[in-house]
């Protein structure tokens, strides 16, 4: 059991997108020290090797628009668990404080006199930018990047939902670039309420199992958005990249003031 030297705590843990070679040391240490992991559906199943011979791994599955385990039972498992004086990591994909419910559960286990570690992972959307050769902060085209859920509410408890055209007319005032998770299953009512605000020709894309082998994208203008998901067969889990931060290089060089700059650094050298 817990002692006044060792109290009792639970430590929220972000495995990343998927590939287990992007954790942090912390992340696998603090795997690697649990006594029980409870882990999410996406994360990759190599995570676990790194846990130590005995650990209890609970899969408690959490996927947008499957059968998922109810946070309320995942929230009093990890009380259980920890009061058992069990070391309890809770294993995310991603990072656990972005769109990964950290915040439900840190207040619950904090209301019940446990405290928490958190432990960032790397996020979907910044892997999915990379794996486009994209910066999602280009000084040339964009101020900042939004990070923005594209999963609607699905009761009145909720918070509203995302007004999609005032977001697209702030995005594109202000030069923002979008990054929406969850956001597939809704690509057609995202770009609806998009294109009444931001030019229909801006570009996007959207990424699948960013970091992994299985990895796929596809890109093209706003006003074509669902369209193209569709058919190039985009499903969960993928990340949508809104803005100018998008345009080919190619174009760059002829548009940007910045072009012979951009030029020398596209061409390769003789």
């Amino acid at each position: 059991m817990s002692s006044p030297q060792h109290p009792v705590c639970v430590t929220l843990v972000g495995a990343g997108p998927g590939d287990p070679e992007l954790l942090t040391l912390k992340a696998a240490k603090a795997i690697g020290e649990a006594s029980v992991i409870l882990v999410d559906d996406l994360v990759h199943p190599d995570t676990l090797k790194l846990a130590k011979p005995g650990a209890r791994i609970v899969p408690v599955g959490k996927r947008g628009g499957c059968q998922s385990t109810p946070q309320a039972f995942i929230e009093k498992l990890m009380v259980q668990e920890a009061l058992a004086g069990e070391n309890v990591v809770r294993l995310k994909g991603g990072d656990p404080l972005l769109f990964g419910r950290a915040g439900e559960e840190m207040a619950y286990l904090q209301s019940q006199g446990i405290s928490v570690k958190v432990v960032n992972g790397v996020t979907a959307g910044l892997v999915a930018a990379n794996s486009l050769g994209l910066s999602l902060t280009h000084r040339y085209f964009s101020h900042g990047t939004v990070f923005v859920t594209g999963h609607s509410p699905s009761s009145q408890k909720e918070i509203p939902a995302v007004d999609w055209e005032m977001l697209g007319r702030t995005a594109h005032s202000c030069r923002l670039t979008l990054v929406i998770y969850m956001g597939v299953n809704t690509a057609l009512d995202l770009q609806n309420a998009l294109i009444k605000s931001m030019p229909p020709d801006t570009p996007f894309a959207a990424v699948q199992n960013a970091s992994l082998a299985n990895q796929q994208s596809v890109t093209g203008p706003l006003h074509a958005l669902h369209a193209l998901i569709q058919s190039a067969a985009i499903s969960s889990p993928a990340i949508i990249v809104v803005g100018d931060v998008l345009q080919g290089l190619a174009d760059l060089c002829k548009e940007s003031p910045f072009g012979q700059a951009l030029q020398a650094v596209a061409l390769p050298s003789a």
